[in-house]
């Protein structure tokens, strides 16, 4: 593997990690909006569920970075 093609890798690896990050801030962020004392909201499923979706595309990212990195190192010669 020739050096664009690890820095398209590096650079597919990195945005699907992004993406789990970015979930995990954010059911964080409504989790702990829900559960302040002052607010006490119920935690639903639903907005969980669609704060989920990027999580879903990162793990996507994650299985598919090879063939991501190769499509990007091709566009990018």
């Amino acid at each position: 593997m020739d050096s664009p093609e690890r820095g398209a890798l590096l650079l597919a690896r990195l945005i699907g990690a992004l993406f789990l990050l970015w979930t995990i801030f954010e059911i964080g962020l409504y989790l702990a909006n829900c559960l302040n004392p002052k607010h006490r909201q119920p935690v639903e499923v639903l907005p969980i569920g669609l704060r989920s979706i990027p999580a879903v595309i990162g793990v996507g990212i994650l299985v598919k970075a090879r063939a991501l990195a190769e499509w990007i190192s091709n566009i990018l010669e």
